[in-house]
């Protein structure tokens, strides 16, 4: 019997961030959307809040504001984010814990640093990921998914690496996430010069995006907070830790293929469509939320 060969993807591509600032005024490192990458069809966006040490009272959030045609992914590191909306849903968002908030056809959502974490202050890191919705599904009921560390799978590497799977399924685990959409969504942790190889379906987008520390990408080298772009030219990745190790989010997706028309917290595929949503909004169709 013949065994099947699996070929290396290269990077295509290596993304600069860009710096800016979100919600209250919290300063984001974001390495799409920016003028270089638009998005990589199905993810929309990918924000890092952090890692930043706050004083009492220095946290900020993101005060109630509207979503429509897209998913949101809210993977908190450390700190924690309280969050609300106008389905009714009220929680908190622990540290290694992760929300999936499905908007469809539109909510009201805000997420809050707690009461708690605001008057001792404390170490705030957390990522905001956004998954784009076919327009088949753009119109479905908003849903809000939780799962805390202990329901996350995590992959453990002999030389200390680990590999937390979010979403999707690599290396014999399923992250417990239900999506609308064929991701993998997971966290790697890099030993210092240690190598993890991460299978990719055929056809899927890729991108590796370096957390913090530095990491090598199928022998390109990623510096902190810079993303490499797949070349869809294999079915697999090397990533290797740097002197340091690294902390990777890996990405994959099955692209949607069809127009993105996006304005603020909206994501269609016309512009008559974004028109509308800001119509529902003002109208109070997407439910209301006090601060």
């Amino acid at each position: 019997m013949n065994t099947p060969t699996t070929t290396t993807r290269s990077v295509a591509t290596v993304v600069s961030p860009i710096h800016t600032r979100e919600g209250e005024g919290f300063p984001v490192r974001r390495p799409f959307p920016t003028p270089d990458l638009a998005f990589l069809d199905p993810f929309l966006m990918v924000d890092q809040v952090g890692p930043v040490q706050l004083a009492r009272g220095e946290a900020k959030g993101t005060p109630p504001h509207p979503h429509r045609g897209f998913e949101t992914i809210a993977y908190v590191l450390e700190g924690d984010i309280e969050y609300a909306d106008s389905e009714g849903h009220r929680g908190v968002v622990p540290p290694g814990a992760v929300q999936w908030l499905t908007a469809g056809s539109g909510i009201v959502h805000s997420a809050m640093p707690t009461a708690d974490f605001l008057a001792s202050g404390g170490r705030q890191h957390n990522l905001q990921i956004w998954v784009n919705l076919p327009s088949r599904l753009k119109g479905i009921a908003p849903r809000t998914q939780n799962h805390g560390a202990d329901a996350i799978p995590v992959v453990r590497i002999e030389d200390g690496s680990r590999l937390k799977v979010i979403a999707g399924r690599t290396h014999g685990v399923t992250g417990p996430f239900d999506t609308h959409v064929p991701v993998l969504v997971a966290h790697a942790t890099l030993a210092p010069q240690s190598t993890v190889r991460l299978p990719i379906a055929q056809g899927h987008n890729a991108a590796v995006y370096v957390l913090a520390g530095s990491a090598n990408a199928s022998g390109t080298e990623l510096p902190d907070g810079h993303l490499g772009v797949l070349a869809d030219d294999g079915d697999a990745v090397n990533l290797t830790g740097g002197p340091a190790g690294a902390d990777v989010l890996f990405l994959t997706g099955e692209p949607i293929g069809e127009p993105v028309v996006r304005s603020g917290p909206f994501v269609m595929n016309a512009k008559d469509e974004i028109a509308q949503a800001y119509a529902d909004y003002a109208a109070g169709r997407m439910g209301f939320l006090a601060r």
